[in-house]
């Protein structure tokens, strides 16, 4: 959950990138990553195994001042996908303040989807966090593969929730999900903590705190 320190003037949250094995979390943080301006970017760190992929979390901090003189530090993290890794995915679970789902386009991979989902509920509901309004956006990536699932029948099956198309490979679709899910998180934040009138930052200076460390926002 946000913490907010009065005495230090900061707020930090917690944005998780949440999915099946190998749908592209790591690499969305990847392509973030690369966008943030060189001479201001600290270092993401990243663990992998030796087949590369994600054995704990990759974690990428992003920082900017509100109006009210707040430090916003947002903590991004993803979680290993692997069906071996559960207990380490409702660690890093803990305290999140939104969820990005990266599911997989392809057809073959719809019950991975539908597991991976089902965990996060799971474990969501463990750490006592709302599941249902918790902000979430679903990204559907790897639009670039073949028989993929098409957007209006994902868009039907999913209804109201967020959706995005993404090849976070290309960076595309990358940025578009995270506006989104930042959207949902301050509208959840000025609901809960009143944002805006205690810390002096609308929607529209929000997004663009976050959004303007990255080039091609």
């Amino acid at each position: 959950m946000v913490q907010i320190n009065m005495a230090t003037k900061e707020i930090t949250m917690k944005v998780v990138y949440y999915g099946p094995a190998l749908s592209g979390k790591t690499t969305n943080l990847q392509q973030l990553h690369e966008m943030m301006d060189p001479t201001s970017r600290s270092q993401m760190v990243t663990l992998d195994t030796k087949d590369d992929r994600t054995l704990y979390f990759d974690f990428l901090p992003v920082e900017f001042e509100t109006g009210g003189g707040f430090a916003v530090r947002m903590k991004f993290f993803t979680v290993p996908g692997q069906v071996m890794h559960k207990s380490t995915r409702k660690v890093v679970l803990a305290g999140a303040d939104a969820i990005c789902f990266v599911a997989d386009s392809q057809r073959s991979s719809a019950s991975a989807n539908a597991y991976s989902w089902r965990d996060m509920e799971a474990n969501l509901k463990s750490h006592g966090i709302d599941f249902e309004s918790l902000p979430k956006v679903v990204q559907w990536n790897k639009r670039d593969c073949e028989d993929v699932k098409p957007l209006n029948e994902i868009r039907e099956q999913w209804g109201a929730m967020p959706t995005h198309p993404a090849i976070a490979i290309r960076g595309e679709g990358v940025v578009e999900t995270l506006r989104e899910l930042m959207r949902g998180l301050y509208r959840s934040l000025n609901e809960k903590h009143d944002f805006q009138a205690k810390f002096g930052v609308t929607e529209d200076e929000f997004l663009k705190g976050v959004l303007k460390n990255f080039r091609s926002a």
